[in-house]
């Protein structure tokens, strides 16, 4: 099942990346993020781990587009915001809210004088971020699923936006994906979803580095004809600024959700939730089926589904739940235990 091995894959990029070698960046695992556009399977974050425990300071929460340009760009003195900040290109009352939802959560201090919204950091916002690698998991690589993907890969080659792009497949896939019209520039790894350890993983191919900080061309439409065809491409550039922004946004989110936020659109307070144990990674398992979980299939649409009984949540259970209660705390611990603790004041 793909949603199992794509959480092989983040269990074994939390502990072992960089395939093949060893790097003095931490790194951050994350699933199903991206833009509007295009969506990745995995990504990891490569980060300065100095960097990374500063930016602890400004919580676990994400910070979005208007949060992010109101932290980076907050002064070290009080300052009126519209003097503070850069030319937005939205209402400036937007960016008024933006700086009350950043006071709100402590990331800058606010005061009003004169009539006038003033701002102050509290932590300047570090660049923490330094590769955004994007892997797709393709376990079965069938010739339209090969097709597609080399779709997708051309794509995001030449967009640029992530520093390496991968395709993860099963070992006796690997060949296929080899011979498959992908790019050359996109990296493959062959996996065995049920073995630990670095050798879970060999490196087929390995990619090229793509250009981030460079403008990139977003493909937003394809000739549907052969080479003789007279529909025309349809593309737009991506500027490095813009590309920057992005990076950082998704960086953001991967801080907040890691890999194991599958659990917040599931139903671990069904009775037949469990966290089966396997050979490489836990994974969402339905005793009522008797097979691994989506969650697609998971939900509160589910046939199966049957609240757990009340008499769980007591006892031996904590009474703010049951089972599915601990597994969710459980995975929201495993979550934490990846993003630093803040520095210390001096």
């Amino acid at each position: 099942m793909e949603f199992g091995f794509e959480l092989a894959v983040c269990g074994w990029a939390e502990r072992h990346w960089p395939p093949g070698g060893n790097t003095d960046r931490a790194a951050l695992v994350a699933r199903q993020l991206g833009t509007k556009h295009r969506r990745w399977d995995t990504i990891v974050v490569e980060c300065d781990p100095t960097g990374l425990a500063e930016r602890a300071q400004f919580g676990d929460r994400h910070l979005d587009s208007d949060l992010l340009g109101v932290v980076r760009h907050a002064p070290a003195e009080w300052a009126w915001y519209r003097d503070a900040l850069p030319e937005p290109e939205y209402p400036w009352r937007y960016v008024r809210e933006a700086v009350t939802r950043a006071a709100d959560r402590g990331l800058v201090d606010r005061r009003t004088r004169g009539g006038r919204v003033e701002l102050r950091r509290r932590h300047p916002y570090p660049d923490w971020v330094e590769r955004v690698v994007a892997v797709e998991n393709k376990p079965d690589l069938s010739a339209s699923a090969a097709r597609d993907l080399a779709r997708q890969l051309r794509q995001d080659v030449a967009l640029g936006l992530a520093d390496e792009v991968w395709v993860a497949t099963r070992a006796d896939q690997a060949t296929a994906a080899l011979l498959s019209d992908g790019p050359v520039e996109a990296g493959i790894l062959a996996v065995d979803p049920d073995r630990r350890g670095t050798d879970a993983v060999d490196v087929v191919w390995r990619p090229r580095q793509l250009p981030a900080d460079e403008p990139g061309t977003r493909i937003l439409e394809r000739p549907s004809t052969g080479g003789h065809g007279t529909s025309a491409w349809r593309f737009e550039y991506a500027s490095p600024a813009w590309k920057e922004n992005k990076r950082r946004q998704i960086a953001e989110r991967a801080y907040e959700r890691g890999w194991r936020a599958y659990v917040d659109s599931m139903r671990p307070d069904c009775r037949y939730f469990e966290l089966q144990p396997e050979p490489a990674v836990s994974r969402p398992f339905c005793t009522a089926k008797n097979r691994g979980q989506s969650p697609r299939e998971c939900a509160g649409s589910c046939p199966q589904f049957e609240p757990e009984p009340p008499t769980w949540r007591q006892g031996d259970w904590p009474i703010d739940g049951g089972p599915g209660g601990a597994l969710t705390r459980l995975l929201d611990h495993q979550r934490a235990r990846h993003r630093p603790e803040p520095p210390e004041e001096s």
